[in-house]
């Protein structure tokens, strides 16, 4: 099982946070966190690199569950995302999968958690 679902898309970077961001909300989402990695790198270490942000994605609702099915999984919060501009322009969207990242965990209400979030998660990449 793979970490990660991803899709490649042929709009702008800007577009694509846009677009993830209000296919986001749709399942029920908000963006608590959202970190430049290209600005960092260069701020931080004077290195070029490909544009490239990961937003920190919450829905309330889940991660209160989680939070209660097992106090520790916010080590594992909020669901990441990334848009990262890959060859010949190209947009590449990719979330991270629950149901994967939490397999580490054994509790049966967590999983049963992920699965829900990660059905959510892919609506959001296929719809961008």
């Amino acid at each position: 099982m793979s970490y990660y679902f991803n899709k490649t898309v042929d709009m702008t970077f800007d577009e694509a946070i846009s677009k993830v961001t209000e296919e986001l909300k749709k399942e029920g989402f908000g963006v608590l966190t959202e970190i430049d990695v290209t600005a960092a790198l260069k701020k931080k270490i004077n290195v070029d690199f490909r544009k490239y942000r990961i937003l920190g994605a919450c829905n309330p609702g889940f991660a209160h569950k989680a939070l209660l099915a097992e106090d520790k999984i916010g080590a594992m919060l909020p669901c990441n995302i990334i848009v990262q501009e890959v060859e010949d322009g190209k947009i590449e969207v990719a979330a991270i999968n629950p149901v994967a990242s939490m397999q580490a965990v054994e509790n049966k209400s967590l999983g049963e958690i992920a699965a829900t979030v990660q059905s959510k998660l892919k609506q959001v990449i296929e719809n961008v």
